[in-house]
């Protein structure tokens, strides 16, 4: 935590909503909410916030449920395939309609990861030999999009109970890192016209690159759901700028080098996850150039609309009686992500935006009105708060 708020800070962001899973045990009690929070105490540059955990083992038990919202978590997560961490295993329909109901007395959003398993036939009958694991294009074949098409159709399924009058009513579905801008985005946007409380994500990563460009072996890219091809990567970007899309995340997910496989270039059996924190700033920024977003695009994507949906009404705009959260910044200085520049990820090398040259240079960050970064120095204490919804 200590290294993820301190690139978010060189990086401009100043609040961090942390995922309940890729830590020992994952949140999903009010007795694991304590444990990060005061792991959390004295070592934070930003604001954190928390997300608990929809698991199974939860999701029919109202009473532990109602603890750990009342405990603080901001919301809810859960994932529709195997999370690939033993102690958060995947939910079905029926355990998120639980969730949701639990969500609507306290008015928080339910997150999901969007993809439902199912049988690959002709998808596979290529994938022997020892070369293949090593391509892209192998891995892309086990995640298609038919996976998140598939997941999302079952997710509308319970949100008309989000409606006026619905047992759900005041709770929220949000889709996280959507990937597919073909099907599933046509799905959402129906779903909104029909009047259901539903917003979407999409990351950089799936902005930035495309299937096409990613090199044999270089488990850097992999993820879940995938980095889909060019055709599907303009299709988000339209979608973003027409508001379809409502917002951005990173889906940090950093590991140790061990687990990218670096040396076999294993795409099928490589841990997936993108580490992003400190770049997406100037990512976002500079593949955006190109389909002319402005700086207050940018500070919706990233800023309103998240706080938003994490019930922070004192964030996300800079405005008389909100917190002090600003980022300066150059957009128009390059930087280039090589070995010269300061990289405060944990393990900089397994960054997929290593070597890129990218347009702006955050200058400074505060936090609540406290300076936390300036031309390449952090404040000399953590001087961030955990955020705990009341």
């Amino acid at each position: 935590m200590n290294y993820s708020s301190l690139c978010s800070s060189t990086g401009g962001i100043t609040m961090l909503i942390d995922m309940p899973l890729n830590s020992f045990p994952s949140t999903v009690s009010e007795e694991t909410l304590k444990l990060k929070t005061n792991a959390a105490k004295g070592r934070i540059f930003v604001d954190v916030g928390f997300w608990g955990g929809l698991v199974p083992e939860n999701a029919f038990n109202a009473t532990s449920l109602e603890r750990l919202l009342k405990a603080g978590v901001l919301g809810l997560k859960s994932f529709m395939c195997p999370s690939g961490i033993n102690d958060f295993p995947m939910t079905n329909s029926s355990h998120i309609k639980e969730g949701l109901h639990a969500l609507a007395k306290f008015k928080r959003p339910l997150l999901v990861h969007a993809e439902v398993q199912q049988e690959l036939g002709g998808e596979l009958e290529t994938m022997n030999g020892a070369d293949n694991a090593r391509s892209y294009s192998t891995y892309l074949k086990t995640r298609p999009s038919s996976w998140e098409q598939a997941a999302v159709r079952e997710l509308l399924t319970v949100t008309k109970d989000t409606r006026n009058g619905g047992p759900a009513e005041g709770a929220h579905l949000h889709i996280v890192h959507l990937a597919d801008a073909r099907s599933s985005l046509e799905l959402i946007k129906e779903a909104k016209v029909s009047g259901d409380s539903v917003t979407v994500e999409t990351c950089p990563h799936y902005l930035a690159f495309s299937a096409e460009e990613i090199p044999d072996g270089d488990t850097r890219f992999k993820c879940a759901p995938p980095i889909r091809d060019a055709e599907n990567k303009e299709k988000l970007w339209k979608a973003l700028m027409d508001g379809d899309i409502d917002m951005l995340s990173s889906d940090h997910s950093p590991t140790v080098p061990e687990l990218k496989l670096f040396n076999d270039g294993d795409f099928l059996r490589a841990w997936g996850g993108i580490s992003s924190l400190q770049f997406v700033l100037p990512v976002t920024w500079s593949y955006g150039l190109k389909y002319g977003i402005s700086l207050n695009q940018l500070a919706s994507w990233w800023s309103e609309k998240p706080a938003k949906l994490a019930g922070q009404d004192l964030k996300g705009a800079i405005a008389v009686g909100y917190h002090a959260d600003i980022v300066v910044w150059e957009p128009e200085v390059e930087i280039e992500l090589d070995d010269n520049h300061p990289i405060y990820i944990k393990h900089p090398k397994i960054s997929a935006y290593m070597g890129s040259k990218l347009s702006g240079k955050v200058l400074a960050t505060f936090v609540q009105g406290n300076l936390v970064f300036k031309e390449g120095k952090h404040a000399p204490a953590a001087c961030g708060a955990t955020i705990l919804a009341t």
